[in-house]
């Protein structure tokens, strides 16, 4: 297991060292390597000194190292969420899946990079030819967070590789551990030095914006709240960086009287409590109609009842722990904010005793204008609300700053792709509870951010179109 940087093909000792913690019983995992100015300036000459030899690889060779990448990952996927589970605390189901989820990256990018389409044409007057090409964007920064450490890293390395990139990685300090094992299975693939390396900045502040106002430097990739998203925006705005954002959501989920609740409670258990509520496509505000209200309620209740809390590793648990004591402390003055505004406790909403950062799979009864609909509450806790027309559910569905993802449940397709095309999101889920996949463009509207990963989109974030004009 490496704690160390990676800086032009080597793991380097950093300046100093962060403690990394399992969150279950807040145990210290190991203590990794921070790095100094200096070493966040080594980053960037190492990746700028790779970039034009990189640049022009063949795109089968970046697509090769990608699927080797691919098949090391899936071979050692146990490995990897074992490490997932014990620094970010979640159970390991859900840490096998996003194990598995960010392999496919890897896999999904391989067969991309060699099919970047161009164009080519007579133009309208048909006084020379149209040639239009992609070229790699240049040096990126890759900042992920610490939810899914695995699956946000291989969704921005994966099409960073396959366009000809090189990069520089900031994963969580909460959860760098999997980031590095992500960096030693890309080092192991055949990935020359200087085009990955991994950084995790004393101050990380001050030396992202270092970064971005480095002339080398262009463009960033971000994942993380939307707070931190403008701060970012702001800072890459003055060297006019390429930015894609993906930012925080606060995902609605309408479920009409004519949803199949045989159905719709196993999809929205998906939707709710994968990664624990820690995800910006959990479900946050369920919109439930009337005529089916009372059923749904006593469903859900019972379905989130069974969960299981305990450490991430073990073999009984379904509900990990949040990823510290913070965030877990967080979710808990949600629901206490909540309760004294009116909400309605069906199970769970008590914080738990002792070391670990758990907190109980949790339903509330909320009205329309509960502050707990304001939040993103990254927690297993599901907020019911009831309405009765269709128009009622989508207007309430819609009044949030967010747009990443929405959840429709529906026995009637037309009634449901009607209040799908109705959602201000980049996403819709009709009677599904999980639609992430590498093949498709993931990210959101509104508050939630620009740009899109994964799909055809996604290696387009890291390349720029060249328009040729040719006389003829």
């Amino acid at each position: 297991m490496h704690t160390q940087l990676y800086i032009d093909g080597q793991w380097v000792e950093g300046a100093s060292k962060v403690a990394v913690h399992d969150p279950s019983d807040n145990s210290v995992i190991a203590e990794v390597s921070l790095a100094s100015d200096a070493q966040c300036e080594a980053a960037i000459a190492a990746a700028d000194a790779a970039a034009e030899s990189w640049a022009k690889t063949a795109p089968r060779y970046r697509s090769e190292i990608l699927r080797k990448a691919f098949e090391i990952m899936t071979g050692e996927i146990e490995a990897i969420a074992t490490l997932i589970s014990r620094e970010n605390g979640k159970a390991m189901p859900d840490a096998r899946g996003e194990a598995a989820y960010a392999a496919e990256f890897f896999r999904w990018f391989a067969e991309e990079t060699v099919r970047t389409p161009g164009d080519f044409r007579k133009s309208p007057s048909g006084d020379k030819r149209i040639l239009v090409t992609h070229q790699p964007i240049g040096l990126s920064i890759l900042i992920t967070p610490w939810n899914f450490p695995a699956g946000m890293a291989t969704r921005k390395i994966g099409p960073a590789v396959a366009a000809g990139c090189t990069m520089i990685l900031k994963p969580a300090t909460e959860t760098p551990l999997t980031a590095m094992y992500i960096v030693d299975v890309m080092e192991r693939a055949g990935l020359p030095k200087g085009v990955l390396n991994l950084v995790l900045p004393e101050k990380t502040g001050p030396a992202i914006s270092k970064m971005l106002h480095d002339p080398r430097v262009k463009n960033l990739s971000f994942t993380g709240s939307t707070e931190v998203g403008r701060v970012l925006l702001k800072e890459a705005a003055d060297k006019v960086i390429r930015c894609s954002m993906e930012l925080g959501g606060n995902a609605q989920v309408v479920v009409h009287d004519d949803a199949d609740l045989a159905v719709t409670i196993p999809q929205l258990l998906l939707a709710k409590m994968r990664n624990g509520g820690a995800a910006c496509t959990s479900a946050n505000r369920i919109f439930v109609q009337r005529g089916i209200s009372e059923a749904f309620i006593n469903e859900m209740t019972k379905s989130m009842s069974s969960f299981v809390m305990g450490r991430g590793t073990d073999a009984t648990t379904t509900l990990g722990a949040s990823v510290s004591m913070k965030e877990r402390n967080k979710i808990a003055q949600i629901v206490d904010e909540s309760v004294a505004a009116g909400a309605k406790v069906k199970v769970g909403g008590v914080k738990p005793e002792g070391d670990g950062a758990f907190y109980p799979a949790t339903v509330l009864i909320v009205d329309k204008d509960n502050p707990i609909l304001l939040h993103e509450i990254f927690g297993p806790v599901a907020p019911i609300i009831i309405f009765d027309t269709d128009e009622e559910g989508i207007k309430l569905a819609n009044d949030t700053e967010f747009g990443l993802i929405s959840y429709v449940f529906s026995s009637n397709l037309t009634r449901a792709l009607r209040t799908a095309e109705a959602m201000e999101s980049g996403m819709v889920a009709i009677n599904k509870g999980v639609i992430s996949d590498p093949a498709a463009p993931f990210g959101g509207v509104k508050q939630s951010g620009l740009g899109r990963e994964g799909g055809f989109d996604g290696i387009h974030e890291f390349l720029q179109t060249k328009y040729i004009g040719v006389e003829i």
